[in-house]
């Protein structure tokens, strides 16, 4: 069981002096129209509520949802006692009271909740597995992914996934970018280490960053390449130099996918460890076949590539299949509409990197991944619906998700 407390205060003459400077639209952003009713414009009694949300909110720190100040309803029940309702999304079993006292100008409130550690974890494939966790490790226990991504325009991608492959637990996280980028990166990415590399023309790396990032691949104890880092043909000849010569696990996702598209023959080149991660789209580029034939037969034409290519293949989509060479084969359980938005894909690659950089191998590190990413987005589209996620709302549920996953036993 999750017990939180919560405690906020407020002078009443500062509301008041909000409601002079703000009025109806103050009121409209932070009280439901119950409220607003019942408050009636009264300073001390509207003090009285903004605390107690603040307090729920407070609650809420480190749980796997949150509920903002709109969403939160304090008011008063029969006997008079504050009471709080969460609106709008399913509140996981969470149960709050709060208590509201005035003092010499302070409306003063505390919160009390408690909510279930298990939160109705989508069944998980057999073959989902999560790094260890020792209590005397350190960040070199848990290694070090080497993110290769983003470019002029395209720095988000680059922004998702490194930080993602760190919440889904790596020791260490260095991003190589170009130059032209790199400030945008090195203000942007606190906790990942992000590193200029030359460029061979602004913002887009090409076959002269070379030998600086095969450098940096030496010691890494897993690979991301591709997200975000663009269409140029130097970055495309780049890509296709680098992928057989990564010497750690690689993940390849997005533009990584497209440079090999445009040379087929390295699929058959790809080496050890490998996860290639398409969306339809890409894989209809990868394979050569349509679209619509490869929603046809996801899994058939997964396995196939697998097989073909010697790697393990994750085709995204609803219910994402992993593919690995040796015939495994895992179908995701989840169904996210609202994972259907620019940078999750992403997200996704940073997350089976940071767990192969643990030691996971790339199949189990693929199928876990998947299964944290989706069930990360089941999470979040509960509270905020199937649509407007934005792929960062998933950074900080990834980790709430690996913990829900240890408590049941994973």
């Amino acid at each position: 069981m999750i017990r939180r407390i919560g405690v906020d205060a407020l002078s009443v003459d500062r509301m008041a002096a909000g409601l002079r400077r703000s009025g109806e639209g103050f009121l409209a952003r932070s009280f439901t129209r119950e409220e607003i009713a019942y408050c009636r414009g009264d300073p001390e009694r509207l003090a009285g509520r903004w605390t107690a949300k603040e307090a729920v909110i407070k609650c809420f720190d480190r749980t796997p949802i949150c509920f903002p100040r709109r969403r939160i309803e304090v008011l008063a029940s029969a006997g008079g006692a504050p009471r709080v309702s969460l609106l709008g999304a399913d509140s996981r079993g969470a149960e709050v009271e709060v208590s509201i006292t005035h003092h010499s100008g302070m409306a003063v409130a505390a919160a009390v909740l408690e909510m279930p550690e298990s939160v109705g974890l989508l069944p998980p494939p057999p073959d989902l597995r999560l790094p260890l966790r020792p209590g005397e490790a350190h960040k070199g226990t848990f290694g070090s992914v080497t993110a290769i991504a983003g470019s002029l325009g395209l720095t988000g991608a680059a922004f998702l996934c490194s930080n993602a492959a760190a919440r889904a637990g790596a020791g260490t996280v260095r991003l190589l970018v170009a130059e032209t980028i790199y400030p945008i990166l090195a203000a942007k990415c606190i906790e990942v280490m992000a590193t200029p590399v030359r460029e061979a023309a602004p913002g887009a790396l090409g076959p002269s960053a070379f030998d600086a990032l095969k450098g940096h691949l030496e010691t890494a104890s897993a690979c991301l390449l591709g997200p975000g880092l663009g269409q140029a043909r130097p970055t495309w000849r780049l890509i296709q130099r680098l992928v057989p010569a990564i010497p750690c696990p690689l993940v390849v996702d997005a533009d990584g996918l497209n440079a090999l598209a445009a040379e087929k023959r390295l699929l058959r080149r790809l080496g050890k460890d490998r996860v290639l991660t398409p969306h339809p789209g890409e894989m209809s580029r990868l394979s050569g076949l349509p679209t619509s034939e490869v929603q046809r037969d996801r899994r058939g034409l997964a396995a196939q590539a697998a097989r073909d290519w010697q790697a393990v293949v994750v085709l995204k989509g609803a219910h994402t299949i992993v593919a690995g060479p040796n015939g495994e084969l895992s179908e995701d359980p989840h169904e996210v509409p609202a994972l259907a938005t620019g940078g999750t894909g992403d997200v996704l690659g940073g997350v089976i990197a940071g767990l192969m950089a643990q030691g996971l191998d790339a199949y189990r590190a693929a199928v876990t991944g998947v299964y944290v990413h989706a069930e990360a987005g089941r999470r979040v589209s509960g509270w905020l619906g199937a649509s407007g996620l934005l792929a960062s709302d998933l950074l900080l549920e990834v980790p709430l998700v690996m913990k829900a996953l240890r408590t049941e036993g994973y």
